[in-house]
């Protein structure tokens, strides 16, 4: 049987989840979901919230998964940031950082820090 987006998805996220831990991150939330968006991994990294979007693709013809995070894709993940910091209890000007990962096939793992900035819209 095939699988699904979402199983595929949990996959590759657990993947990277495994990879920040093995580099020293605490991850503290997974699948971060409220209407508009989600949050595919929250962690801390020395004292730095760390959000984390997960992009998997099957092969590198298919595209650089990094390439799939783009404006409005960062609009987003910013929207769901604060939506995060508020339901939590952190300071909306708490030190965070916008991370991305990408996945292919292969199992090869690209990890850009600092991807993007927070978005305002």
């Amino acid at each position: 049987m095939p699988w699904n987006n979402r199983e595929i998805g949990s996959k590759y996220e657990d993947l990277a989840a495994e990879y920040l831990i093995s580099k020293g991150y605490r991850i503290l939330d997974r699948n971060f979901r409220r209407r508009g968006g989600e949050l595919d991994i929250v962690a801390l990294e020395d004292g730095v919230l760390v959000i984390c979007e997960v992009k998997y693709r099957r092969s590198e013809t298919a595209g650089d998964p990094l390439e799939a995070v783009g404006y409005r894709k960062q609009l987003q993940i910013s929207k769901m940031t604060a939506l995060y910091l508020s339901s939590h209890g952190y300071p909306l000007d708490s030190e965070i950082r916008f991370d991305v990962i990408g996945i292919t096939g292969s199992g090869k793992v690209k990890h850009i820090e600092n991807a993007f900035y927070y978005c305002y819209g």
